[in-house]
């Protein structure tokens, strides 16, 4: 019997001043159109060595934020199912903004960009429940840490 296979997809809960980057996505995603969401994105085949998941963020926060990012915290790890039927393991960090000006880098992925407070991604009617979930557990974690 095969064993099962499934997508490792990282987010990144970027905080600055209070505030999280989050960005909407576009609205030709496979997934989740049009939602608001922390950046993030899936490890690719060839990808490998120690830190694959990090890597893997810095590349996508880069890739569809123009951001960077310092220090990163484990937050949790999810799994579910893609509309397509794929599992897909998520792994979340929290990240400490380090330098570059939020804007949309790559229009196909991303459809907007935003800093936002706790309450400002709570309220706001494209977030989806597990963007809501993620962002409390962020917000606890950071409680916790020294930056």
């Amino acid at each position: 019997m095969p064993l099962p296979s499934f997508v490792v997809n990282t987010q990144a809960l970027i905080v600055r001043d209070n505030r999280y980057l989050m960005i909407v996505r576009g609205e030709h995603e496979e997934q989740a159109p049009g939602v608001l969401a922390p950046p993030g994105g899936k490890v690719e085949h060839g990808d490998e060595g120690a830190g694959i998941l990090e890597e893997t963020l810095r590349r996508e926060i880069l890739e569809e934020t123009g951001v960077t990012v310092g220090e990163m915290a484990y937050i949790r790890s999810s799994q579910f199912t893609l509309d397509t039927g794929e599992s897909v393991i998520d792994v979340a960090f929290l990240c400490q903004f380090k330098s570059g000006e939020a804007h949309v880098a790559d229009p196909d992925e991303v459809a907007a960009v935003l800093w936002l407070t706790v309450d400002e991604i709570d309220s706001n009617d494209k977030t989806p429940q597990w963007t809501r979930t993620v962002v409390v557990v962020a917000e606890a974690k950071r409680k916790t840490l020294a930056w």
